[in-house]
């Protein structure tokens, strides 16, 4: 197989619109689902080899699904400097090598950001799930602020687990997690040391701005995306018939769907 030809196959599973494109896509969405619920269940049970052994195999098909993105891209060398290269580079050496136990491998939900936020997995979601269209917004929103919070609930289990007897696993972990962020404290799990300290205080910061943010837009009325030809805005009910700002009519494309 030349070059060439393995490069046009592989941009058919990451790029392509086809039904084969669409179940790689489906299927590397599922892989990284299971190993962020691997990465929890985990943390209930005792660290062992059999742990180090599925994160190396883990590890293994993070790099190979690196290497194959890379080799197709376009602009490689940026692709790799970029934040999202980055950080796969330091999940699979973590994965790989895991010097610090699972150390950094917890920035695997950033794969999952990354692999549902694409134009070509969205566009998937768009056509085969009813309602998703209708309801993307709030969904997508949910879908982050999910991301979100088990980001902050791995650094908070990661920095202080062997540490803080009070954080024995993501239970734990969740639970201060959600209580900051909402700003409950109920106080009864605090964090030690001054890194707990100032992830506290840094958890805290989120929940009044992102936090809240994120919660609003889940349960506030879905909106329409659709630039308005005159004014620009982009955000209408999905029922509206003029711009709220200009008057002007529009043409929003309905499915017809409730």
């Amino acid at each position: 197989m030349t070059e060439a030809t393995l490069r046009s196959r592989l941009r058919t599973l990451y790029e392509g619109e086809g039904q084969t494109g669409d179940r790689f896509r489906y299927a590397l969405l599922a892989f990284d689902l299971l190993t962020v619920a691997w990465l929890i269940t985990s943390s209930f049970f005792q660290r062992g080899p059999h742990h180090i052994q599925i994160d190396v195999a883990i590890g293994v098909v993070f790099l190979i699904d690196f290497m194959a993105r890379l080799f197709i891209s376009r602009r490689p060398v940026k692709d790799l400097l970029s934040f999202w290269g980055v950080a796969d580079v330091l999940v699979i050496i973590s994965l790989l090598f895991p010097i610090w136990g699972e150390g950094l491998a917890f920035l695997r939900v950033l794969r999952l950001y990354r692999v549902f936020h694409s134009p070509q997995t969205l566009d998937q979601l768009r056509d085969d799930v009813p309602g998703f269209r209708r309801n993307e917004l709030a969904l997508r929103a949910a879908l982050n602020l999910a991301i979100f919070i088990f980001a902050m609930t791995a650094l908070v289990y990661q920095t202080q687990y062997g540490l803080n007897d009070k954080i024995t696993n993501y239970v734990d972990a969740l639970y201060f997690t959600v209580t900051t962020l909402s700003t409950t404290g109920f106080g009864d799990i605090t964090l030690v040391g001054n890194s707990g300290k100032l992830l506290s205080v840094v958890i805290m910061i989120c929940g009044i701005s992102l936090f809240l943010r994120l919660i609003q837009v889940i349960f506030r009325p879905p909106k329409a995306h659709f630039p308005c030809p005159t004014c620009g805005l982009r955000r209408h009910d999905h029922d509206a018939v003029h711009c709220k700002a200009c008057g002007t009519v529009l043409n929003i494309p309905d499915d017809g769907l409730d």
